[in-house]
């Protein structure tokens, strides 16, 4: 799939940058069609010379757009959507990604009839290994849906959702990064206790979940299932999970999303 349209981005950091790095690897757009905004000149700078896109700190080019994605904090998505009211217009598909600022607050401050998708996507883009779950406003078409995919297809792995599973997403995958940081971390320094040197603890840590989540994915068996073909009667593994079960393992990833689930529900409701 090949994007004809101009794509504007309203901020130029890290996940602007992987979704410019994906859509012109992917091939689903040219540098040419990529306008960015921000305000840092030496940003703008770096992502011109990296990529060969239109960078600048002058926001009139990005109107011209056709879909503006809006990669800033949510902490400024008030006074930006108030900024640009003028600017967005129902010609525009415009897709969010700042984390938990709901559909209605952006089209309350947006024209009437404004095209909006809420995106909650995480860090992992920055490998081009996002997991990404997209929610379409009111008035966003089916269109609007398959083009958004294919952007947030081309640095990972997307699914569409209506909104009221966000909050779920955010919990899940969105903050899931730093449980498998943590998870990693964990593991490195049982490596170093049982007598590991650092860097093969390190390696073999990583490659043992890196190949895990590939069985995974690409058997598509249950873990359950995949589990068991790890585990011997009598053996090391079951010795192991023996322990993770005393220490509430299960349960305290469970909790942990869940809490996570809670405090966005929390947040979002600052909009």
């Amino acid at each position: 799939m090949k994007l004809a349209q101009k794509i504007g981005f309203l901020g130029g950091g890290q996940m602007a940058e992987a979704l410019i790095r994906g859509m012109i690897q992917g091939g689903l757009v040219t540098p040419s069609q990529l306008f960015v905004i921000d305000p840092v000149a030496e940003r703008c700078d770096i992502l011109n010379e990296a990529y060969q896109v239109n960078a600048s700190t002058d926001n009139k080019p990005i109107w011209d757009c056709d879909i503006i994605i809006i990669a800033v904090k949510p902490q400024v998505m008030g006074t930006l959507l108030e900024a640009a009211q003028d600017h967005i217009t129902s010609r525009h598909l415009c897709i969010s990604i700042a984390a938990g600022v709901p559909l209605a607050f952006m089209e309350g401050k947006l024209a009437s009839g404004c095209r909006v998708v809420r995106v909650m996507p995480n860090t992992p883009a920055l490998v081009l290994e996002c997991a990404s779950a997209l929610s379409p406003g009111a008035n966003a078409t089916d269109a609007d849906m398959d083009d958004a995919k294919a952007i947030f297809d081309a640095v990972g792995k997307a699914v569409v959702l209506p909104e009221v599973y966000l909050d779920g997403v955010t919990g899940l995958s969105g903050s899931g990064p730093a449980y498998i940081f943590t998870l990693i971390e964990s593991m490195v320094e049982a490596g170093l206790k049982v007598g590991l040197p650092r860097a093969e603890a390190v390696a073999l840590t990583n490659q043992t979940i890196l190949g895990s989540v590939k069985l995974a994915i690409e058997t598509a068996k249950h873990p359950g299932e995949l589990k068991a073909m790890v585990t011997s009667p009598g053996g090391t593994t079951i010795a192991g999970l023996h322990e993770l079960e005393k220490a509430g393992f299960k349960a305290g990833i469970m909790n942990c999303v869940e809490a996570a689930t809670n405090r966005s529900i929390e947040l979002g409701k600052l909009f």
